[in-house]
């Protein structure tokens, strides 16, 4: 039976929403436990939020006479899209660029753009949802794929649109999911 009771949207949590940590960082089980220092909170994310695409190949196999009788996934792909938009954030210019590619010293930035593959890293978003339900995603393989055009405008915040790549971890997977009430104080 249809429940409108299920219907939700998602925001930021008011303590962040997008975290993170180097490659090897223990992950997060649940979507209340307090992240590990070790992960940045990277700041405000524009109004478009978090998109989060799965696409999938198949091959289909076909009998003698033409008919479809099975398809065969050949590949996926998942990603996550987002801009963060504070960049004058240290900990998110390191996550675009690389830890190795940004300094900070007597509050003066310098970012160091090579052709570089991007560092894995483990990404947590976190957001709550209607009913007061935390949502935390996790993605333990992640790397940055794709940079948008960093536009600079004086009606607009500078941003960073991050293509996120989740990669298989070593079970397999590309990301993890987990729903729960928030604690109450």
């Amino acid at each position: 039976m249809s429940n409108a009771a299920n219907v939700t949207t998602g925001k930021r949590r008011t303590d962040g929403g997008i975290y993170f940590a180097p490659a090897g960082t223990t992950l997060p089980t649940n979507a209340t436990t307090t992240l590990a220092t070790s992960f940045k909170n990277l700041g405000y994310v524009s109004e478009d939020g978090v998109t989060n695409s799965l696409s999938k190949d198949v091959t289909e196999i076909k009998e003698w006479g033409g008919d479809t009788v099975d398809t065969v996934l050949t590949a996926q792909t998942d990603t996550f899209q987002f801009t963060l938009i504070e960049s004058l954030n240290t900990d998110t210019l390191k996550a675009v660029y690389g830890d190795a590619n940004v300094t900070e010293s007597s509050g003066a930035i310098t970012v160091t753009v090579k052709a570089a593959e991007a560092p894995s890293g483990v990404w947590v978003i976190d957001m709550i949802q209607k009913g007061n339900k935390l949502k935390r995603i996790v993605i333990p393989n992640g790397k940055v794929s794709e940079l948008g055009d960093v536009v600079y405008k004086a009606d607009e915040a500078v941003g960073y649109d991050v293509t996120v790549a989740a990669n298989l971890d070593s079970s397999g997977n590309t990301h993890y999911e987990y729903i729960a009430s928030a604690p109450t104080t």
